[in-house]
């Protein structure tokens, strides 16, 4: 697997090596010790996966600590515009961004550690979204930031008119009206 990192040094895009021939192919698409040779140790807890058609933007979302999570991303189907955003006010990258495009074809991964906020948006007609996380899914300590915070300003690379909210995610806040307790 190859490591890259990207504007935030923190956020790394991992890309597998792929076999293929005429009958399909196969990769690894995690592996713990080279995992943790290349970014450390992260014990995951949790596998999800969704599915969406176009346009359905999800995020970006967040868990507050104790609860917070480092997430490993991946689409395993279609094609997602991943993006994360540094909540980590002691950052030098404090409210940047980093977009990556994840598709079934290229088979990128995303990691992200603790303290950012986390959305994708679906490009293709469908999409199968899939993330490990190292701490469990908590409710109460739920939170995110509305995916068009202008302080942020990301390009989500889609028609306005084309974006699928949930009822949660359209009722998110900027982050300057969110708590953030990073």
């Amino acid at each position: 697997m190859n490591y890259i990192k990207t504007e935030i040094p923190d956020v790394i895009i991992i890309e597998p090596k792929v076999f293929g021939d005429d009958r399909g192919y196969f990769f690894e698409s995690f592996n713990q010790k080279e995992f943790e040779y290349h970014i450390g140790k992260v014990n995951f807890v949790q596998d999800n996966e969704s599915k969406s058609s176009r346009g359905v933007l999800r995020g970006l979302h967040f868990q507050k600590p104790p609860f917070n999570q480092a997430k490993l991303v991946r689409c395993i189907d279609g094609e997602v515009l991943d993006v994360v955003v540094d909540l980590r006010k002691d950052s030098a990258t404090y409210k940047k961004y980093v977009a990556v495009n994840l598709t079934g074809e290229n088979k990128r991964q995303l990691f992200m550690p603790r303290g950012f906020a986390h959305g994708f948006v679906v490009l293709s007609e469908k999409a199968t979204f899939a993330y490990k996380v190292d701490n469990w899914y908590a409710p109460d300590h739920d939170s995110g930031i509305i995916w068009n915070d202008e302080e942020i300003a990301v390009d989500w690379q889609i028609a306005l008119e084309d974006v699928q909210l949930s009822a949660k995610d359209k009722a998110l806040k900027t982050l300057a009206k969110t708590e953030n307790p990073f």
